[in-house]
């Protein structure tokens, strides 16, 4: 009996000590980058159905999930290490970064070039959000990518710049703890001499506890403020870019209604290279209208924005969206798309109805 009784007391000694170890231990935190909206965030609302369930439709969306799962979607803000300790280069390996080498979100380290992006002015003031689904004190920091970045490789540190472009500590947030619509936010400014398509890479490092949070952003450095494509069962983004008024130029605008389009190379890699066609009116309003050219051998079209792509052969066309057809006399609006092949100079039409 007595034995019993001392094995008892130990046993019930541990029980106190774990007991203690558990009450003093911090509670996880929960939270991701909604604007500009995470990887995960933004193939959540692609996925978000009128029965409640997530069936992604974007097609980098839809290779995550075929990848690790819809526990990813459905815990969007659960990219974490509980190890992290703000720890960045040298902790995350290599191609593991936009998952911070968590199985759950293993789906969003595919390169893709696909993804949902946030269209962005470099240097411009924005406003940034940041999901608060368990509130913590604690610093984000906001990294993006070198220029040489290529979105058709797994990312690695060496994509990205070495110091952060924006650190912010304990901001205020807004909205209730434990929504899908809570957050932080603070205003701040992005970074600078980017163009084309990138990553901004977030750590939110709990100052509390040593859990931290790692996110990727897919962005795209192109004059927008804030607009989403490739999210939702259209693909329109979530606020409709603007038309602009187009640069002083020498070149006389087309008579009548006509329209004419112009094409840059705004970033380019290994493999691939990213587009920009200013679309412009003539001396009258145009309502509608189709760019089309030729692909050159080797080029293939893999995806728009700010318009509807249909291809034929070499041929492609892409047709105004929704929210972009009118454009006053002598203004201009822009689409802009991701290609694979070596780019190079291309010839284009523009028609109007």
């Amino acid at each position: 009996m007595r034995r019993k009784l001392a094995l008892f007391s130990a046993a019930a000694a541990v029980a106190t000590a774990v007991g203690l170890v558990v009450a003093v231990s911090p509670a996880s935190a929960h939270g991701a980058m909604m604007a500009p909206g995470a990887r995960s965030y933004l193939c959540w609302q692609d996925g978000l159905s009128p029965q409640g369930n997530i069936v992604p439709i974007n097609p980098a969306c839809k290779a995550a999930v075929d990848a690790g799962g819809t526990n990813a979607l459905y815990n969007w803000f659960g990219s974490l290490r509980s190890d992290g300790a703000g720890r960045t280069r040298g902790f995350i390996p290599d191609g593991k970064l936009c998952s911070a080498n968590n199985p759950t979100f293993a789906g969003f380290d595919i390169a893709r070039a696909d993804y949902p992006v946030t269209h962005l002015t470099a240097g411009a003031n924005f406003n940034w959000r940041y999901s608060n689904w368990a509130h913590h004190p604690g610093t984000f920091s906001m990294y993006v990518t070198k220029d040489s970045w290529s979105p058709t490789r797994p990312l690695s540190w060496a994509d990205i710049e070495e110091q952060p472009f924006l650190r912010v500590t304990n901001p205020p947030q807004r909205g209730a703890v434990g929504t899908n619509d809570g957050h932080y936010y603070w205003s701040g400014n992005l970074p600078t001499g980017k163009s084309g398509r990138h990553i901004i890479y977030s750590v939110w490092s709990r100052s509390d506890s040593t859990e931290t949070f790692y996110n990727c952003s897919d962005v795209v450095f192109d004059g927008g403020n804030g607009e989403v494509t490739g999210v939702g069962r259209d693909g329109d983004p979530t606020t409709p870019p603007s038309s602009t008024t187009p640069p002083t130029t020498t070149t006389p605008p087309p008579t009548g209604g006509a329209c004419t389009a112009e094409h840059k190379v705004t970033n380019s890699w290994g493999g691939g290279y990213q587009g920009e066609v200013v679309v412009r009116a003539g001396a009258s309003t145009v309502n509608g209208w189709t760019v089309s050219w030729t692909l050159a051998s080797g080029q293939t079209i893999s995806q728009v924005w700010n318009g509807s792509l249909t291809t034929s052969g070499s041929t492609v066309q892409v047709k105004n969206a929704s929210y972009n057809g009118t454009i006053a006399a002598g203004g201009s609006t822009s689409f802009g798309f991701t290609a694979g092949g070596t780019s190079g100079a291309a010839t284009l039409t523009c028609t109007s109805p």
